[in-house]
């Protein structure tokens, strides 16, 4: 059945081996969405951030 699609298959799907899938996910050792950060744990001990002033000139 490789190379036939039936209707309502994704066009755009890539074909694969016979017996073999797609990976459509990444396998990761904790579940759920993985951070955008990276590694980083947090709380951080300290925050590398200095807030913005305005200085008025009078």
């Amino acid at each position: 059945m490789a190379g036939k699609r039936s209707k309502g298959v994704d066009p755009t799907w890539p074909e694969a081996a016979e017996g073999e899938h797609v990976v459509t996910e990444l396998h990761t050792h904790v579940q759920g969405a993985l951070s955008p950060y990276g590694d980083i744990e947090f709380p951080l001990p300290s925050v590398p951030y200095e807030h913005p002033t305005t200085v008025i000139n009078r």
